[in-house]
């Protein structure tokens, strides 16, 4: 799917997919999506999870189809609707909705964070709430709806293990997540890789006016010698809080890394060309840790 969007840096801004199932209206960032296709036969596999309706392949592509119908405790999908194809973090999914409604071009300001109320970091599904139309869209969590059905997916702290015995590292590294779940996972992963000041945020504004404050106050080497973002974040996204990093001079040499599920050959592009200085996709949690190091050596000279 070729949209606009893609090609543009820096923006804060994304496009929205709007679809619904059961009557009720969601949505999805488009840079996620591959295609939309009628609904196929999908071949049952035994013994799996009841979310998922079984596999097939549209092309030379084994994908499987997950049933959001019953990811959301609406009972079992039937055929027809349409597969909403996907690609991220390095794996081919397809999400069966009933209908899509039309994409939405929309700031990240415009997301609402869903409170207490509507979600928990452990079992909410939702990552945002907009308004479109006089009608609320709830974004759904697709990594965690992956990561619930086959774990394995997910981040893992034991890939820290690979890395063998690791000395403790005064490089203060900043990290930009807005999930909980995820945000604590990468900072317990890099505490147990050595790093021991770290500052978590929960969104692109929160990093950039924390990173500004500490130049106004001239402490920059103490609060982030390291930066990692995701790209998918309220108020204010990764790749603006990379631009805006990399093209103020008081900020434009510190290591940046974005970790993100969306990187693929398009987005990998753009985020170069923001000046990011490594991006890959979060399963790869011992690969950030050897990133980081590398950057810490080639930036100041130090090594873990």
């Amino acid at each position: 799917m070729d949209t606009n969007i893609l090609l543009e840096n820096g923006t804060n801004e994304l496009e929205i997919l709007e679809f619904t199932v059961c009557g009720n209206y969601y949505g999805i960032n488009v840079a996620k999506i591959s295609e939309i296709i009628p609904y196929q036969t999908v071949t049952p596999v035994p013994n799996s999870h009841p979310s998922i309706e079984g596999i097939f392949m549209p092309r030379d592509v084994m994908i499987t189809a997950i049933s959001l119908k019953n990811c959301l405790g609406r009972g079992e999908s039937e055929p027809g609707g349409l597969f909403i194809v996907t690609n991220f973090n390095k794996l081919d999914v397809a999400f069966h909705v009933d209908q899509v409604m039309g994409i939405h071009r929309v700031s990240w300001t415009e997301i609402i964070k869903p409170g207490a109320t509507v979600n928990t970091s452990d079992e909410g599904l939702s990552t945002g709430i907009v308004k479109f139309d006089n009608k609320l869209v709830i974004i759904l969590d697709f990594e965690k709806i992956v990561t619930d059905i086959s774990p394995e997916t997910g981040l893992k702290v034991t890939d820290i293990d690979e890395l063998g015995v690791r000395h403790k590292s005064n490089i203060p590294v900043l990290i930009a997540e807005d999930s909980a779940l995820l945000n604590k996972l990468i900072v317990d992963s890099l505490k147990k890789a050595g790093f021991v000041k770290i500052t978590s945020t929960e969104n692109g504004e929160e990093a950039y006016n924390c990173i500004r404050n500490a130049v106004d106050a001239g402490n920059i080497d103490d609060v982030a010698e390291v930066i990692i973002t995701d790209i998918e974040m309220p108020v204010m996204d990764g790749h603006r809080l990379t631009k805006l990093i990399k093209s103020s001079p008081d900020t434009k040499d510190i290591p940046l890394i974005i970790f993100s599920s969306l990187i693929n050959e398009e987005m990998r592009k753009k985020g170069e060309e923001l000046g990011a200085d490594a991006q890959l996709s979060k399963p790869e949690i011992g690969n950030l840790v050897r990133i980081i190091d590398r950057l810490i050596e080639e930036r100041y000279g130090v090594q873990n």
